[in-house]
């Protein structure tokens, strides 16, 4: 698993209905560590203040973001140090909100992934939203690409952006490509990503999809593609501007299906949209939820 998992822990487990000894389906070094990681956590002075433990995995570390409501003593300190030493992992310290995120050790620590069909590498941070599962990421951007079938002379509209996901393999591919992401924190990741990977034909805007941005400089570009991968609520409120570009292909990635389905709904009877191609990916094993993937294209 790559991205983030909560994995919370309270001494003697009393808040909790059942103790699980080990998760198969995080990364081994973690899944099957938890009952270490709670012996651990209650060899702190302050064992019942530490409410969660928040994990991100890149291909070659883990990160562990500590947690915790009251500060933790220099002998704390000390042993959280050596934990991420002798475990070889990350030790992340969160005293508060998610902007109090620090790196305690070691000194420096980059998180990555690559996806090596397309020679790009990304860098984030633990707290950086990430594809959960880089087995079916990887294959999953292979499929956005192949169903847009864009040419070295296209250019390509790639919304909810994240940190370049999508965005700089595409740049790979196509003429230009424009990445929109709301959060400003993962633009910036983007910009960098796109800056180390050599990728000098894709450009970042940071913008709140959720809102009216008729006239910004990015949509007064023509399209010849789109990739749109929402959150859970959609892209109902930017689908007309979308529309309204001509694009000839719309790839649609989605984690709820109620949502594509509305959203595909606005694209065939309003704007003149057909769905082409559809399928799902099992990117939560041992749940119910899957990743969906839809092709429209312009009638």
């Amino acid at each position: 698993a790559k991205g983030r998992v909560l994995v919370g822990f309270r001494e003697k487990f009393s808040n909790y209905i059942a103790v699980i000894e080990q998760c198969p389906i995080l990364e081994p070094g973690v899944g099957n560590r938890l009952m270490a990681l709670s012996e651990f956590i209650e060899s702190l002075s302050i064992p019942d203040q530490v409410p969660q433990i928040e994990v991100a995995i890149g291909d070659e570390t883990t990160a562990l973001v500590f947690r915790h409501l009251k500060p933790f003593t220099v002998e704390d300190i000390e042993k959280l140090g050596r934990f991420g030493n002798d475990n070889e992992m990350q030790i992340y310290l969160q005293p508060g909100g998610p902007d109090t995120v620090s790196l305690l050790w070691p000194e420096s620590a980059p998180l990555f992934y690559r996806l090596p069909n397309h020679d790009v590498r990304l860098d984030f941070q633990p707290g950086d939203f990430t594809q959960i599962n880089p087995v079916i990421n990887r294959q999953m951007v292979d499929r956005a690409i192949e169903l847009l079938d864009i040419s070295t002379e296209d250019r390509i509209l790639d919304l909810f952006c994240g940190l370049g996901n999508f965005t700089l393999p595409l740049a790979r591919h196509a003429a230009s490509v424009v990445g929109v992401e709301g959060e400003a924190g993962l633009v910036a990741r983007a910009e960098a990503n796109a800056q180390s990977n050599g990728i000098h034909n894709a450009e970042f805007h940071a913008a709140d999809l959720t809102k009216d941005h008729a006239g910004t400089s990015w949509l007064k570009i023509p399209f010849d593609a789109v990739l749109l991968d929402p959150p859970r609520s959609g892209a109902a409120e930017v689908i007309p501007h979308v529309a309204a570009l001509g694009a000839r292909r719309l790839v649609y990635v989605s984690c709820h299906p109620a949502t594509l389905a509305r959203d595909a709904g606005l694209l065939v009877h309003d704007h003149g949209y057909r769905l082409s191609k559809a399928g799902v990916m099992d990117m939560f094993p041992h749940t119910a939820h899957v990743e969906s993937i839809a092709l429209f294209e312009k009638e």
